[in-house]
């Protein structure tokens, strides 16, 4: 199972639990960022393929997959 460009649970706490006043620009920019690209690896990972915590994380995150494979 490879997590490969998917964002660690440790991370997604850490940003969400920092408040947005304390963040400057660039941590608001890197959060949108990753955000938007762990949500683009989640989509097109079957679901299959996602370790335990990461279909955890998606489960909350609103980022589930149902397919179980991907079509190229």
């Amino acid at each position: 199972m490879s997590d490969t460009g998917r964002q660690s649970l440790t991370d997604k706490a850490g940003a969400a639990l920092k408040p947005d006043s304390e963040k400057s620009t660039m941590e608001h920019l890197g959060d949108k960022l990753k955000g938007k690209s762990d949500s683009a690896a989640s989509s097109v990972q079957p679901q299959n393929e996602k370790s335990y915590t990461q279909q955890i994380g998606d489960a909350f995150s609103s980022n589930s997959n149902d397919s179980t494979e991907v079509i190229v």
